[in-house]
């Protein structure tokens, strides 16, 4: 059984020190070997910014995708290959931005994947720009006298897309991080996992000690059910979306691969593929 140090590899991350993607990081490679996984088992797909490079610090397959797309990929992953285990990953400006309109149908549609959202509120590896999780007045290059804009809620969102699987975490709180994918990884459906993952460069404001003043953890709620979509919309506008933990899971809801009409169980990858001269001339013959 593989160990988290096998899901290490020899390239140094360039992250500035200090980042919270460092955490995420760890979590994953540690989650993983948790779960009993072997690196030729896992498949990590990212998308562009400085989070997007996780996926060339982890002993697995990898793939670094093009900016908002990671989703697409990941799910075509997924779906040639099953026995596979699918982490997607990226920031907030990929996945809430551009990516949005993937993220929204990913999760309604509900495949077996685990999307690693590292949420720090800016755009990093552009040198510091207003992204849609930052706060109104928050200034930067793009916006030197505040944003006028309302900050984007990912957890509503989620939940009213039809999420089964909504968890929040800090970087900061590595034994929860972990905890938190392994049980996304463990999840039969789409799990969206959101970071808040501190950018230590440009991001003065949602600093370290800022989250930790301001996060609520949902351990403080002995009595909160996870399983019920409602309490978890209501605790999520209660706390401003600032709280962690696991929001909401729906364990009965099938994943999409499941309910594919004639798909086969076994891996599209292991499948022999090979065409005949014949069913190429009528494939062919299709596009005249």
């Amino acid at each position: 059984m593989a160990t988290f140090k096998e899901f290490r590899n020899n390239v140094k991350p360039n992250w500035c020190p200090g980042c919270g993607d460092f955490s995420v990081q760890a979590a994953i490679q540690r989650a993983a070997a948790n779960i009993g996984l072997e690196p030729e088992q896992l498949a990590v797909i990212s998308g562009i910014g400085c989070s997007g490079r996780i996926s060339g610090y982890i002993n697995a397959y990898g793939l670094h995708g093009i900016h908002g797309r990671a989703l697409p990929i990941a799910q075509g992953v997924k779906l040639a290959n099953r026995e596979l285990t699918v982490i997607a990953s990226g920031g907030d400006g990929d996945g809430f931005a551009i990516g949005m309109g993937h993220t929204v149908h990913a999760i309604r549609r509900n495949l077996d994947i685990t999307y690693i959202v590292m949420d720090n509120q800016i755009y990093g590896l552009t040198k510091g720009q207003t992204s849609p999780r930052s706060a109104e007045g928050f200034k930067t290059k793009s916006t030197p006298e505040g944003s006028i804009e309302n900050t984007l809620s990912p957890l509503e969102i989620a939940l009213s897309a039809g999420a089964t699987f909504v968890a929040q975490s800090f970087s900061s709180d590595l034994k929860q991080l972990t905890s938190l994918i392994e049980a996304g990884l463990k999840h039969k459906g789409f799990s969206l996992i959101n970071v808040f993952s501190p950018c230590v460069t440009f991001n003065k404001v949602n600093t370290y000690d800022w989250f930790k003043e301001n996060i609520v953890n949902l351990d403080q709620f002995p009595d909160y059910d996870p399983s019920n979509r409602i309490a978890a919309m209501n605790k999520i506008m209660e706390t401003n979306g600032m709280l962690t933990g696991l929001i909401y899971q729906d364990k009965e809801r099938k994943p999409y691969e499941d309910l594919v009409v004639g798909f086969k169980p076994e891996a599209l990858a292991k499948q022999d593929l090979t065409l005949s001269r014949e069913d190429f001339d009528k494939l062919l013959a299709e596009f005249k």
